[in-house]
């Protein structure tokens, strides 16, 4: 038997038949790295069941409550999360075992999200989906842009690289060697209550002030919060690009929060997103933290909202006050392609802005990455030379004297001294980091991935292959 719903096919066109399905089932039951608990594993087989038997659209909350964790018929999947909750735990359990166990496994069972009918793929479909996450990975469901768009991105930014050392020298001499270069601003405006009550009220506050501290926790934008500097003639010779805007509505016991970034000087609207949920007095706080984590992940780090706006700004015109921010996108864009030649473009960028800007820390970080890449990726003529490895070490070590709390620099300390052959360090450094700032995808999986190779294998595929799910869309 075949299930004829299932579209994915093998190399020879063939569907999983019903009992490949269930030999896959049983191997990933009987594996140590399927982390779920009994209901959770009896979840996935009563949904692999129901959709071999032909009954997919009978799989609903409904169902799966009543008839695999015993819940009444009066059970109500608004009022009780039960669902959902298993749901997400199976996902990230099969994850987990894909990426661990399951590697060389042919037949993959994912659960989609958007419901909770199960999907049959042959390896080869289902490569893209299962396989672990690249360094820059941000939640789908936020942002759907990804490393494609960086590729041209970067190049762009990488042609107008060439053409900056010379503006940046007279830069310089008009901004001083000690002062910080332009960066992105954002303003946080004051979310908007649109139930107007005493609850609303307080959960608006409670989300504005998560976000604000959650985005501040990334160096490399700047966070405002006093909406006069958006203003026109208010005086300020930087005033922040964008904004963003947000809005609370509770209503039947449910609430939705509403979140957008917006450029200050036309209005036009970069990203926007909604979230909904239940509303639960004993889990407000957490929901207003895991919100404004997923906001603050999707438009303030690298590769986020932000810096995709500022690459396609920096490829059309580059003011001379931008050009070491254009170095960071560039970075970012040669990390999307890694090329020797962009490389070396983008190292000799970033070796001129700390000379230009020698107080800036983020730069000081990202060269010592680059420098880091020389030894990982055998880049430059002096590829097998400890030098770039002792270059790489200073600059990092510059970077978190500059600013203990830059989450880029302790990742560049943390690579360093792990090539370096302090692996102890290295991890207490990479510990370190993740607690300034667990919304960095980046650093949460370069500082994973040390820690698998490290022999903290459960601990390390945990923060590669299982980023915290912020946005919840089932």
């Amino acid at each position: 038997m075949t299930i004829a719903s299932e579209k994915r096919l093998s190399p020879g066109g063939t569907p999983p038949t019903a009992t490949e399905i269930r030999a896959q089932l049983d191997r990933i039951r009987s594996s140590a790295e399927f982390d779920a608990p009994e209901r959770a594993r009896n979840f996935l087989a009563y949904v692999i069941e129901e959709t071999i038997a032909g009954r997919a659209d009978r799989i609903k909350a409904y169902s799966i409550a009543t008839e695999v964790f015993g819940r009444d018929a009066s059970f109500d999947a608004q009022m009780d999360p039960v669902v959902r909750i298993e749901a997400g735990r199976v996902r990230r359990a099969l994850e987990r075992y894909y990426l661990v166990a399951g590697q060389a496994d042919q037949l993959v069972i994912t659960i989609p999200k958007g419901g909770y009918v199960p999907a049959f793929a042959w390896r080869t479909q289902a490569t893209a989906e299962v396989s672990a996450p690249s360094q820059s990975q941000i939640p789908r469901h936020l942002f759907r842009r990804g490393w494609s768009s960086w590729t041209w991105l970067g190049a762009a930014a990488l042609t107008l690289i060439a053409g900056l050392a010379f503006s940046m020298l007279e830069l310089g001499k008009m901004v001083g060697g000690e002062g910080q270069p332009t960066i992105p601003r954002l303003l946080v405006m004051p979310f908007e209550d649109l139930s107007g009550t005493p609850q609303s009220k307080m959960i608006t506050r409670g989300f504005a002030d998560e976000v604000i501290g959650k985005v501040a926790k990334f160096r490399e934008i700047v966070v405002l919060t006093d909406a006069s500097s958006a203003q026109p003639g208010s005086g300020r010779d930087n005033p922040p690009l964008y904004a963003l805007q947000g809005s609370v509505r509770l209503e039947g016991g449910r609430f939705r929060l509403g979140v957008r970034v917006v450029r200050s000087d036309d209005g036009s609207v970069l990203w926007a997103n909604t979230y909904d949920e239940n509303l639960d007095p004993l889990t407000i706080l957490d929901l207003q933290a895991n919100a404004a984590a997923a906001i603050a992940t999707a438009i303030a780090q690298p590769y986020g909202i932000i810096f995709q706006a500022d690459a396609s700004h920096v490829s059309q015109t580059v003011p001379n006050d931008w050009n070491a921010y254009a170095c960071t996108l560039a970075y970012y864009g040669y990390r999307a392609e890694l090329n020797p030649q962009a490389h070396s473009t983008v190292e000799s960028c970033l070796e001129r802005t700390t000379e230009q800007f020698p107080k800036y820390a983020t730069a000081w970080a990202l060269l010592a990455l680059t420098y880091i890449d020389q030894l990982r990726f055998r880049y430059g003529s002096d590829r097998s030379s400890p030098h770039a490895l002792d270059l790489a070490m200073n600059a990092a070590r510059r970077a978190v004297e500059l600013d203990p709390q830059n989450v880029r620099g302790l990742q560049a300390e943390m690579l360093a001294r792990y090539f370096r052959g302090e692996v102890e360090t290295a991890l207490a450094v990479g510990k370190r980091a993740l607690s300034i700032n667990p919304n960095d995808t980046e650093l949460s999986a370069e500082y994973g991935f040390r820690l698998a190779l490290s022999g903290q294998w459960n601990a390390g595929c945990e923060l590669i292959s299982c980023p915290t799910e912020r946005w919840v869309t089932d």
